[in-house]
């Protein structure tokens, strides 16, 4: 295991979009974090496409309508990912033909029009299914991963969900104790294995260990937290949750992933902040997917820009993937002219501005806030529950400055959150086995047997 003991940057302000410390080359001549942001775009077969009999040919016939509008557009470099359904993970052997069919086509268009291609694949986490064992869900995940890396896939990425039910449960309720139980324990643990594996299949096929990301903890917050009038949680509560989720999603870069860093991973800014790896991130384009307060501020550090999910739907410009595409094709074309003109760092600070202030949201991932967390995990990078909470605490203490300067304004019942969980944090013992010690019968019915193995191992 790698721990992380310094910085990738000396400042914060050295963390930019497209460049990277650690850039990677792969695929079909693709740089990522060397000068230019890529596309990656996401797509979904349609429900009446998800049979085993048509899911091959949904999946080739969307690649082609991708690179034909990509091609069209004069596009010179594009990733594309496919995220596995539930049901196709459980069947091995047909994500290798989903992928073996989609790097032919990549490779035969590579060939035809020299646009520089890379492919992903992220192979969901099934261990919560009831149709299937742990151990055989587990199984089914490892042949996944060997299935899409023996067949062509460049990257290979999971959302890791150990922790989740936990999560869940303590999100609703608002008891961040809960959320540190998950992260700094549960999941920490779980990831330390599991990324070791994902990491020994994809070197011996060839593929790259592209990292993990934290989207069933603090993208399910952040769900939850809603817009400025429909609030489920608190705001402050869901970035919280951000700020503690990179402790555990930094765990799979220890444990050998390089990058590049899975979009729906917020978090990333903090990643790349460390480890100097190129990142993915998901923006304004993403709210086909989902509603968000931080649509620009994402793609400031960013080295990869996508569009989280969309279904293959017919739309009046194309298909659904297509014309998501093409807006993030002239998003990234801005900001490559712009660092042609030498306006990068104008263009990353006005993409910071415009979220930095809004929304706790957009302040736990500005690279300065971000840089200031990534320090404090590093200085507990031996211990993963304790660098969890003082991440926690560290952004609260950001915050709080950050109101008292008169930057960042909360109403009432958030500044009434800010002071519990800061009062709830710093609680906490720093003692892992403590911490255990003190939270689990509170929480022993949330826990499965395997994450109490985990606990007890």
């Amino acid at each position: 295991m790698v721990l992380f003991k310094k910085m990738a940057y000396e400042k914060p302000s050295d963390i930019i979009f497209g460049s990277s410390e650690r850039p990677l080359k792969y695929g079909l001549e693709l740089s990522v974090g060397k000068g230019i942001v890529i596309p990656e775009v996401k797509y979904w077969p349609r429900s009446d496409e998800e049979k085993d009999e048509k899911i091959v040919n949904s999946y080739s016939k969307i690649t082609k309508d991708i690179l034909k509008r990509a091609t069209n557009l004069g596009m010179e470099s594009l990733q594309l990912e496919t995220e596995l359904s539930f049901n196709l993970t459980l069947n091995p052997s047909l994500t290798g033909e989903i992928v073996r069919a989609q790097k032919e086509i990549l490779e035969d268009e590579h060939s035809q029009h020299g646009i520089n291609l890379g492919l992903r694949a992220t192979v969901a986490d099934v261990r919560g299914m009831r149709s299937v064992t742990f151990d055989g869900a587990l199984d089914s995940m490892y042949e996944a991963f060997d299935q899409v890396s023996r067949n062509g896939v460049d990257v290979i990425s999971i959302e890791s969900i150990c922790g989740k039910g936990l999560s869940d449960h303590a999100i609703s309720r608002g008891e961040i104790e809960g959320v540190l139980f998950a992260l700094g324990v549960l999941s920490t643990k779980d990831m330390s294995a599991l990324w070791s594996e994902i990491t020994k299949i994809a070197r011996r096929n060839g593929a790259i260990p592209g990292g993990d990301s934290a989207c069933g903890f603090a993208n399910t917050a952040m769900m939850l937290a809603n817009g400025l009038i429909n609030r489920g949680i608190s705001h402050v509560f869901a970035a919280l949750v951000r700020a503690m989720s990179a402790s555990r999603s930094l765990v799979a870069y220890e444990s050998g992933a390089i990058g590049p860093g899975k979009d729906c991973g917020y978090e990333n800014v903090i990643i790349k902040a460390i480890t100097g790896y190129p990142m993915s991130m998901e923006g304004k384009t993403a709210a086909s997917a989902h509603s968000s307060l931080i649509g620009n501020i994402s793609a400031a550090t960013c080295d990869l820009l996508s569009n989280e999910q969309i279904e293959n739907i017919k739309l009046f410009g194309g298909t659904g993937p297509q014309t998501s595409l093409e807006m993030l094709h002239y998003d990234t074309r801005l900001m490559d002219k712009s660092k042609k003109m030498k306006l990068d760092i104008e263009l990353r600070d006005l993409m910071i501005s415009s979220d930095m202030y809004t929304d706790p949201q957009g302040f736990v991932i500005s690279p300065t806030i971000a840089y200031e967390i990534g320090r404090e995990i590093i200085s507990y990078s031996e211990n993963p529950y304790t660098r969890t909470l003082r991440a926690g605490i560290k952004f609260l203490e950001l915050l709080s400055k950050a109101i008292e300067d008169g930057n960042m304004r909360l109403d009432a019942r958030e500044l009434a959150y800010l002071d519990r969980l800061s009062g709830t944090l710093k609680g906490m013992p720093e003692d892992e086995d403590e911490f255990i010690e003190k939270l689990y019968p509170r929480y022993e019915t949330k826990i499965s047997k395997e994450e109490k193995d985990l606990i007890s191992s």
